[in-house]
């Protein structure tokens, strides 16, 4: 049984998850809006795990016996100045992320409760990654900054970016 403090974070982290999706799809359609196919592209995949996370919270709640509670989302951003733009708010809202998912695991970690432990390391592992990719994004496109042949080629190298299924979803739908 989930205690009241991490069933209810739980549920405000499927809120912040639906959110961070819905902000990549704004970014996704700014960078399609300004023509640039394969950032949008990158944008729509995120856009696509974010959900993956927040279905990987609301299959844990409803397998704990709990109710899955949804919020709604707030306002996003839906402009932005440049590719380097978005990936530095990428990084500093992936790093929030981080933050709540450790708050997370702290309660679990609080309570005892192993069963919720174990399921948040997979979450402590992504952020990692989510925080590595958006840093490498930014070098990217440091490098390229006001080169448009640079931007160019860096856009079509993030046209081939593809969706994978989060693993946890994955192996629930075998």
């Amino acid at each position: 049984m989930l205690s009241k403090k991490l069933h209810e974070a739980m549920n405000a982290q499927i809120n912040a998850e639906l959110w961070s999706a819905y902000l990549y799809l704004s970014m996704s359609m700014d960078a399609e809006a300004k023509g640039l196919k394969g950032v949008a592209n990158w944008f729509y995949v995120q856009f696509q795990e974010e959900q993956d996370h927040a279905r990987i919270f609301m299959n844990y709640i409803l397998s704990r016996d709990a109710e899955v509670k949804l919020l709604p989302i707030e306002e996003v951003r839906t402009a932005w100045t440049s590719p380097l733009e978005m990936f530095q708010d990428t990084l500093a809202h992936e790093k929030e992320v981080t933050a709540m998912i450790n708050n997370l695991a702290a309660i679990a970690a609080e309570d005892k409760d192993y069963a919720s432990s174990n399921m948040l390391v997979w979450f402590v592992d992504e952020q990692v990654e989510e925080e590595e990719s958006a840093r490498e994004m930014i070098t990217a496109c440091e490098a390229v900054e006001g080169n448009k042949f640079g931007l160019y080629m860096l856009d079509k190298e993030l046209a081939a970016r593809t969706y994978t299924q989060a693993s946890p979803l994955a192996t629930a739908n075998a």
